[in-house]
C-alpha cells in the first residue's frame, strides 16, 4: 500500500458549481496553483479564456483562439492541477474521432470510480475548440457558453490536457472527460469539442486524493450552491 504522502493529489481551487452559478472571480493566483503541480486546466478570473498547464507552465487560450503566456499574478476562479507522472502509455496510429477516442479510453481506465490525469499528444487531422469571452457580469455559465466562439484546425500537432472524473464528483469538478487542447507551437487552443486523430500517444496517471479549496470571498459564502447543476454543466461543457 502506498504511503499517502507519495500519492498523487488533484488540487481544485473551488467547487465547479460556483463557476456554473456565475462566480467568476475567486482570486487564486497562478503562482499559488503552480506550486501544487505541473499539469492541469481551468479558466481565469472574469471567465477570460481557457487554461492549460503543461510541463509546469500556464497558458491562456483566449476567445480569439490564440494562446498567451500567463503571468504568476494572474488569477483563477476554477482550476484543477496535479503533479503529472504517468504510469500507463498507449499509442494509436489509426484515425479515430472524439467519440471513438473516449471509447478507447473507457477500455483503458481500470475503474470509472477513480480520477485520472490524461495527456494525449500527437498529430491530428482535425481539432475543434471553443473559448468563452471575458465576462463583465454574473451571467450563468450555461448562458455564456451558448455564445462562445468556436475554432477549427486542420493538420495540427499538439497536446490534449485534462482529466477523467467520476460522476459522483459533479459539484466539485467537471464529471467525465474534460480536455483542453494546446498546439505544439504554443500558439492555438481551447476547450476540446471534437477531433480526428492521425497518430497519438496517450499518457495516463491515477490520482488517489483530492484537495479542495473553499474561497473566502463574500460571493462564495453568500451564494446558494445547493441547486442541481447537472443539466447546465453538461450543456456548457459539451
Amino acid at each position: 500500500m502506498k504511503n499517502k504522502s507519495t500519492e498523487k493529489v488533484l488540487y481544485i481551487t473551488a467547487p465547479v458549481n460556483a463557476l456554473v452559478e456565475g462566480l467568476y472571480r475567486e482570486n487564486t493566483s497562478i503562482s499559488e496553483i503552480i506550486k501544487k503541480g505541473n499539469f492541469g486546466l481551468g479558466t481565469f478570473d472574469d471567465l477570460d479564456g481557457e487554461m492549460v498547464i503543461l510541463e509546469g507552465k500556464a497558458y491562456q487560450l483566449k476567445s480569439d483562439g490564440q494562446a498567451y503566456k500567463v503571468s504568476p499574478s494572474q488569477m483563477t476562479p476554477f482550476a484543477c492541477i496535479t503533479q503529472f507522472e504517468p504510469y500507463s502509455f498507449e499509442e494509436v496510429d489509426t484515425s479515430i474521432n472524439l467519440k471513438e477516442l473516449y471509447g478507447f479510453l473507457d477500455k483503458t481506465l481500470p475503474s470509472k470510480n477513480m480520477i485520472y490525469a490524461i495527456k494525449i499528444e500527437g498529430e491530428f487531422s482535425y481539432i475543434k475548440t471553443r473559448s468563452v469571452p471575458k465576462q463583465e457580469s454574473y451571467k450563468p455559465l450555461v448562458e455564456v457558453a451558448r455564445n462562445q466562439p468556436e475554432f477549427s484546425y486542420k493538420n495540427i500537432s499538439g497536446s490534449m490536457v485534462g482529466f477523467w472524473t467520476p460522476d459522483f464528483m459533479d459539484k466539485i469538478t467537471v464529471p467525465g472527460y474534460h480536455l483542453h487542447f494546446l498546439s505544439k507551437n504554443l500558439e492555438l487552443g481551447g476547450h476540446l469539442l471534437d477531433c480526428q486523430t492521425k497518430k497519438i500517444k496517450i499518457s495516463i496517471q491515477h490520482v488517489a486524493r483530492v484537495e479542495l479549496s473553499l474561497p473566502i470571498t463574500l460571493d462564495f459564502m453568500t451564494t446558494d450552491l445547493s441547486r442541481d447543476i447537472t443539466k447546465d454543466l453538461n450543456e456548457a461543457e459539451n
